[in-house]
């Protein structure tokens, strides 16, 4: 199987150097917004899309035209890829699956790519790299590069710029060194709850940060909008953002690892986690002037913690490493897994009177919830399982999750635990 891979580095660029990256972002900005423009200019007359081959003439337009002829400072290849960055972008709302493309704002996201490899050279031995237009620069090597250099993205942020290399390489399909299955269950007040009870705390550091985020951000509120105090609290905060989002990075690498091969007691071939929907859990509650919300604030700072944990992001990880080590990952629906006994399968509000356990009003069953709520998410793992076995798919992938996941509705969902006979009559 072909293996995927990103390798990001930090670059240590020379005055002139420097000046160069911001030019070829503010082109590639520059190009992608004109040709925004020129695609709603196309809609409001009612012409057909533009596609990706003819933008690409209009850029040759508009190197050569007298009033954007400073395009030419950049590479050609690297303002195509904003081009085609652009066409991606109306696909995806073609598709429904992002909202219309918007215009990029300066000092936001400023990054440019190079497509071929023949176009840069990577000396590891030496830690440089070879870009066109820029020539030689150092880095800063923490790692060796491995597998075939496919394509590199270089990027700014909070005023320093990195690099990242995407490379290829052909591995066999690796075999799993467990065979055993837990259920995940994610939280605020515990990050993540095991079925075989193991408990993963959040990160305590956060609170910290937030609390210097915002004062960081009073004080920047004082002072007098683009003066060079202002500038300067600016660029302290945006370090700051860096610094919560690598702390949040470095935990979910840590969690997401240990799961997935971290030991004989921490080590599962099978991870199921909820199918939680994140933007709908943390949409705002403020409403509209005719019907305004009801706890707004409270609900701001769930809405906020919700994002601190990152469950997005520890889900993509949990899926590329376990598909790297043979294991896989099962998402099944959220529905009443907080509610339902795992040890009858008895399903009321009453069973959890409190956040932090867990009892049945039925059979008496008591423990912790978010581990009551693990193990039921393992139980429908288990039937997922079982149901792709029996339609005739010999292993589990994540391209049949989904499909698994989206074949019970949730208005079809049974309102019972799976039985054992029904996952055995399936398999």
């Amino acid at each position: 199987m072909e293996r995927l891979q990103a390798f990001k580095f930090e670059l240590r660029p020379n005055g002139e150097q420097t000046r160069q990256l911001w030019q070829f972002a503010g082109c590639s900005r520059f190009v992608y917004n004109k040709a925004l423009a020129l695609q709603q200019e196309n809609h409001k007359a009612e012409l057909k899309y533009i596609s990706y081959v003819q933008m690409c003439k209009s850029l040759t337009t508009w190197r050569k035209d007298r009033d954007t002829l400073w395009l030419q400072l950049a590479p050609a290849q690297t303002l195509q890829q904003s081009l085609k960055d652009l066409d991606r972008a109306y696909q995806n709302f073609f598709s429904k699956r992002a909202a219309f493309p918007s215009y990029k704002k300066k000092g936001r996201g400023n990054s440019f790519r190079f497509p071929e490899p023949k176009q840069f050279k990577l000396d590891q031995t030496n830690n440089r790299i070879f870009l066109p237009k820029l020539g030689w620069m150092r880095y800063r090597n923490s790692r060796n590069v491995i597998g075939t250099l496919r394509n590199i993205t270089v990027s700014e942020r909070g005023g320093k710029w990195f690099f990242s290399i995407q490379t290829a390489q052909q591995v066999d399909t690796p075999l799993h060194p467990s065979t055993t299955a837990i259920g995940l269950d994610l939280g605020i007040a515990i990050f993540a709850a095991q079925s075989d009870g193991v408990i993963h705390l959040p990160k305590n550091s956060f609170a910290q940060l937030q609390r210097q985020l915002a004062h960081a951000q009073r004080s920047l509120a004082r002072r007098c909008k683009y003066s060079r105090n202002w500038k300067k609290q600016k660029a302290k905060i945006a370090r700051l953002y860096i610094r919560i989002t690598n702390v949040r990075a470095d935990y979910l690498h840590q969690k997401s690892h240990l799961i997935c091969l971290g030991g004989p007691a921490q080590n599962h071939a099978v991870v199921c986690i909820e199918g939680l929907k994140v933007s709908n859990m943390s949409r705002s509650a403020s409403g509209t002037r005719q019907a305004p919300g009801k706890n707004v604030k409270a609900k701001s700072g769930l809405n906020r913690a919700i994002l601190d944990q990152g469950w997005g992001e520890f889900r993509r990880q949990l899926g590329y490493k376990l598909k790297w080590a043979g294991g896989d990952l099962i998402v099944v629906p959220a529905q009443y897994t907080s509610q339902q006994c795992s040890g009858c399968g008895h399903i009321a509000q009453e069973n959890r009177k409190i956040q932090e356990s867990f009892c049945c009003v039925s059979c008496g069953h008591a423990e912790n919830a978010d581990v009551n709520a693990a193990k039921n998410i393992v139980a429908a793992g288990h039937a997922v399982m079982a149901l792709v076995r029996h339609s005739g798919g010999g292993d589990v992938r994540p391209e049949l999750h989904e499909h698994a996941v989206k074949a019970a509705p949730v208005k079809q969902e049974p309102t019972g635990r799976p039985s054992v006979e029904a996952i055995q009559a399936c398999a």
